[in-house]
C-alpha cells in the first residue's frame, strides 16, 4: 500500500487523458517567458475552468488529483489538478508515454490538442510538453 497504491487509482483518469491525447497531431514544444505571458499559478480544476468559460463536467477527485472535462469555443480540453508537485511530476511521467500535449502549470495539467492548448495558454499560462509520438516522423517514443 506504499506509494504505488495511489497510482492505482490513477489509472482510470490516466486512460482517460490518454485516450483524449492519442489522436493529437505532431508539434514541437512552446517555451514560457513571451512578452505579455500570463504568469501560471496553482488553481483548483474549477478555478481554471472559470478562467476558461468552461462548464467542467465529469468530475472525479480522488486522494491526489483531481480531474474535469471542458468543451468550449477553444475546443475540447480536460483539467487535473494536484496537491503536490510530486503527485503531478508522476502522473506527466505515467502519460507522456502515450503520446499527446500538455499544456503544464504548478500543480496542474490541462490536456488536448495543440491549437486548444495554445488558447489556452493565455488564459492560464504555463508550458505545453509533448509525450511520445511528437516529433517529426513520428516514429521515435521519447
Amino acid at each position: 500500500m506504499g506509494p504505488r497504491h495511489h497510482l492505482g487509482l490513477l489509472r482510470p483518469v490516466l486512460l482517460c487523458a490518454a485516450a483524449l491525447a492519442l489522436p493529437l497531431a505532431a508539434g514541437c514544444s512552446a517555451k514560457s517567458g513571451a512578452s505579455g505571458e500570463k504568469d501560471a499559478k496553482p488553481a483548483s480544476i474549477q478555478r481554471l475552468a472559470e478562467q476558461t468559460g468552461c462548464a467542467l463536467t465529469g468530475k472525479r477527485k480522488v486522494k491526489d488529483l483531481e480531474q474535469g472535462n471542458c468543451k468550449t469555443a477553444q475546443g475540447r480540453y480536460v483539467l487535473l489538478s494536484f496537491t503536490t508537485d510530486q503527485g503531478m511530476n508522476a502522473w506527466l511521467d505515467e502519460a507522456k508515454p502515450w503520446g499527446g500535449a500538455y499544456l503544464v502549470g504548478p500543480r496542474w495539467v490541462a490536456v488536448s490538442e495543440d491549437k486548444t492548448l495554445t488558447t489556452l495558454r493565455k488564459d492560464l499560462g504555463g508550458e505545453i510538453v509533448y509525450g511520445a509520438g511528437h516529433d517529426m516522423g513520428g516514429m521515435n517514443h521519447g
